[in-house]
């Protein structure tokens, strides 16, 4: 097994725990905090900036049963992204 498959195997086991982890905590203010936080880690591993994420905010209209889409604000940029298991993240900047 290569190294860059073993690496896509980590970002896709990643992406589904932090996907089941935000889906689960997204209510609450303190989880709010946890999903920016996760949202920003994710960003990042897929080569977008987010240094500074200023906050979390799932679109409950455009999620569906299969993906979540949050929007993540960040110091100098904001993303929506689609988180489905198995994955990588579709990630679209905003501005």
């Amino acid at each position: 097994m290569s190294v860059t498959h073993m690496r896509a195997i980590c970002v896709v086991a990643v992406q589904l725990v932090i996907a089941s982890f935000i889906a689960t905590l997204a209510q609450s203010a303190s989880a709010q905090e946890t999903a920016k936080g996760l949202l920003a880690i994710q960003a990042r591993s897929q080569g977008y900036v987010c240094d500074s994420p200023v906050s979390a905010k799932r679109d409950k209209k455009h999620s569906g049963p299969d993906a979540a889409i949050w929007v993540l604000r960040c110091e100098n940029n904001s993303y929506r992204m689609r988180l489905v298991p198995d994955m990588a993240a579709r990630v679209q900047r905003l501005n």
